[in-house]
């Protein structure tokens, strides 16, 4: 039997910050529509909750990537950050990994599935807050990666 504690854990998600970069130096950004609530119809990053027991964290992003988007994440994925600010989330405190996935021009055309209403490329410079969640803070923090990255 396992154990039960006495005191509340978060619930644990990962994402994926999907960014491709135009022959005229722009990045942008893989972006879902969300169908669901919270935040349903708003843009958000794709991912998804933890398959308990049977996954790690980088596996829920690339699971998340690949249902939501069609695509399939690279090989290489660098860890953005981890993301637990209380309130993040409505649903309740909700930690989250974020990684970043870097794709050649032209990006792959993204196909929306499974809770995602649509999926679609967009210049980072037409990105206008909100997005869901903290997706606007997490975008930042992405592009700030990949331009110490690949300059």
């Amino acid at each position: 039997m396992p154990y039960c504690y006495d005191w509340p854990r978060p619930a644990v998600t990962a994402d994926v910050c999907a960014l491709a970069r135009d022959p005229q130096e722009q990045w942008h950004v893989l972006l879902i529509r969300r169908g669901n609530e919270p935040f349903k119809g708003m843009l958000a990053l794709p991912g998804g909750f933890l398959d308990v027991d049977s996954e790690d964290l980088q596996t829920t992003a690339r699971r998340e990537l690949k249902e939501e988007t069609g695509l399939s994440a690279p090989d290489d994925m660098p860890l953005v950050g981890i993301y637990s600010r209380p309130g993040r989330d409505p649903r309740g405190h909700t930690v989250t990994g974020v990684w970043l996935a870097l794709y050649r021009w032209p990006a792959p055309a993204p196909q929306a599935a499974d809770d995602a209403a649509e999926a679609m490329w967009m210049p980072v410079r037409q990105v206008r807050p909100p997005l869901a969640f903290d997706h606007h803070e997490v975008l930042a923090d992405a592009l700030r990666l990949a331009e110490r990255m690949h300059g």
